[in-house]
C-alpha cells in the first residue's frame, strides 16, 4: 500500500528507495497503520494485525547497486509488538565507479513496546562499497531485539572479503540517552581483513542486542551461559556477551553463516511467546 498526505509529503513519499511503517494498538491488538514504500524497496506485511505485526523489506533488483540509496522509518506505538526482518540476503552488487550503496534506518518505539529487528546478513560482493547507519529510539520502557550480522561475500566463487569497503553503525537511544554505540568498518586498506588479527578464518560476523524489560530474563541468562563456557581452540565459532544498559550484546564470529545462525537461533527461539509465533521456522 502506497499512502501521500499533503504536498510536501507527497513529494518525499516518491523519493526513491524510501519506506515507512507505523504500528499501533487498535482493540488491544498490534496493528499495521500506515505502510508505504518505493522502489526498488518494498515492504510486505504478511500479518498487518494480531498480537505481533510481521514486516519484511525486499528490493525490485533483489540488492543494492552503486550509488542506491534507501532509507526505513519505523514507529511503534506505546504496548505494541512489531517483527522486521528481510525477505533474503542483502546483496550488495560490484561497484567499480565506488559510489557507495547506503541504508538508512530510524526506529521510535514507545511505552511498553517491543521492536525484533532482525533481518537476514548482508553479503557484500566483490568491488562493492556499502554504509549503513541505524538509530533506535526507545521510551523509558520500551524494549528492542537488534540483530545486525554479515558474511564474507560470494566465498564460493572465492570473494571472500573482497568488497573495496563495509560500514555499519548502530546507536540505541533510551528516553533521549544514547545507552548504545557500535560501529564496524571493514577496509583493505587498513591491512588484509583475513589477516590473523582482522577478520582470520571467520566468514560470518554478528552483533545482538536485547534490551528492555521485556528482554531482561533472556539478557540475563545469555550473560550466565557464555560465562560458564569454555572457549574452544580454534573452534567453528566464538561468542561474547558483555551487559549494557538494561540488556546485553553477543558478538559472535563464525567460520560460516550456519554455525553462527544456529547460535542466534537459540535466542531467537525464546521471543516466540512475544511474537505469539516463530517467524523463523519458516526460512532457517
Amino acid at each position: 500500500m502506497v499512502k501521500y498526505a499533503g504536498s510536501s509529503a507527497g513529494v518525499e513519499l516518491q523519493r526513491p528507495g524510501r519506506a515507512s511503517l507505523a504500528v499501533d494498538l487498535v482493540f488491544a491488538e498490534s496493528t499495521v497503520t500506515s505502510c508505504y514504500s518505493t522502489s526498488p524497496m518494498r515492504l510486505l506485511t504478511p500479518r498487518s494485525r494480531g498480537r505481533s505485526v510481521w514486516a519484511y523489506t525486499s528490493s525490485f533488483g533483489g540488492g543494492m547497486v552503486a550509488g542506491d540509496q534507501t532509507s526505513l522509518d519505523l514507529r511503534l506505538g506505546a504496548e505494541t509488538r512489531c517483527f522486521l526482518g528481510t525477505q533474503a540476503w542483502t546483496k550488495v552488487y560490484r561497484n567499480p565507479a565506488q559510489v557507495p550503496s547506503r541504508h538508512e534506518t530510524r526506529a521510535t518505539v514507545d511505552p511498553g513496546a517491543v521492536l525484533v529487528f532482525a533481518p537476514d546478513p548482508i553479503q557484500a560482493f566483490a568491488n562493492s562499497n556499502y554504509v549503513q547507519s541505524q538509530e533506535f529510539h526507545l521510551a523509558a520502557d520500551a524494549s528492542l531485539f537488534l540483530l545486525d550480522w554479515c558474511s564474507a561475500g560470494r566465498v564460493a566463487s572465492g570473494e571472500r572479503w573482497r568488497f573495496n569497503s563495509f560500514e555499519s553503525r548502530n546507536e540505541v537511544f533510551v528516553d533521549g540517552q544514547r545507552v548504545f554505540f557500535d560501529s564496524l568498518l571493514l577496509e583493505p586498506e587498513d591491512g588484509p581483513l583475513t589477516g590473523p588479527h582482522r577478520v582470520g578464518r571467520f566468514n560470518c560476523l554478528a552483533t545482538l542486542l536485547m534490551i528492555g524489560p521485556a528482554l531482561r530474563e533472556q539478557a540475563t541468562r545469555l550473560l550466565e551461559r557464555l560465562r560458564r563456557e569454555p572457549v574452544a581452540r580454534r573452534g567453528e565459532w566464538v561468542a561474547s556477551a558483555s551487559p549494557v544498559a538494561d540488556g546485553v550484546v553477543l558478538r559472535v564470529a563464525g567460520i560460516d553463516f550456519e554455525r553462527v545462525a544456529v547460535e542466534l537461533r537459540q535466542q531467537m527461539a525464546l521471543l516466540t511467546d512475544l511474537l505469539a509465533d516463530d517467524p523463523w521456522s519458516r526460512k532457517w
